[in-house]
């Protein structure tokens, strides 16, 4: 049955239409389009680095100036070229199916963490929800608790306005739009206590949606957090 399957509807690439030989995967042309993150990273941020791997506790130039209320930060990819196509399609596009994809290479990017840790996505507010369907961070946490082998909450956090869009605003400007933005869910908070987080969300960029993030997750009493997303905003790669 699944040969015949295959036969009717053969396998597409995640970004364009040529066939792949299994489902949800990239052809070789998109993959080389795909800028995945390898090598020296750092470890607020998960941006690529000059250097070698195994370089401890190297830091990338913004998270040298700006203090990072989380402990460590990973990324799986740069937000250039076929990344941002990925990204627009599953935050945009209705394409929830790569949210499944997009996790497993999220979690490639994970260290071994504490089994005892919370995957908890960045929250999208009300409003927006109505008008998109789905939190595009919240598909991302699910499937990345999965592959990880981790317990996920999907409602630890509630964003309490509905803040402009950020594109082309200052760093400035992020941080104080977003400031008490985000807070710990009511009924959720108790969930929190004590416990490690790993936060998600789709893109970083200045880093302030994952800061009020962070701060919210702490008024919960969460003890540890880090941060997971899956495309980095960089400079000049």
């Amino acid at each position: 049955m699944q040969t015949i399957l295959r036969l009717i509807y053969p396998s597409q690439c995640l970004t364009c239409s040529e066939m792949v030989e299994e489902d949800f995967a990239l052809c070789p042309a998109c993959w080389g389009r795909t800028a995945f993150i390898q090598g020296l990273t750092c470890c607020d941020c998960g941006v690529p680095l000059m250097g070698d791997d195994d370089t401890a506790d190297a830091h990338c130039d913004d998270c040298l100036r700006i203090a990072r209320p989380w402990s460590r930060g990973f990324a799986a990819m740069l937000y250039q070229d076929n990344v941002r196509k990925l990204v627009l399609g599953l935050k945009h596009g209705d394409r929830t199916d790569l949210a499944k994809p997009a996790a497993r290479w999220m979690a490639n990017r994970l260290p071994s963490l504490p089994s005892d840790t919370l995957v908890v996505p960045v929250p999208l507010h009300w409003l927006r929800f109505l008008k998109r369907r789905y939190n595009q961070a919240a598909l991302l946490a699910q499937h990345v608790s999965q592959q990880a082998g981790l317990d996920y909450l999907p409602d630890g956090l509630v964003r309490l306005r509905a803040t402009k869009p950020l594109d082309g605003v200052s760093r400035d400007s992020r941080f104080a739009t977003l400031e008490s933005a985000i807070a710990p869910h009511p009924k959720r908070r108790n969930l929190l206590q004590g416990k490690r987080v790993l936060l998600v969300d789709d893109v970083m960029t200045s880093g302030a949606t994952l800061a009020a993030a962070t701060e919210a997750c702490r008024q919960a009493g969460a003890v540890h957090i880090d941060v997971l997303v899956l495309a980095r905003v960089a400079k000049d790669f």
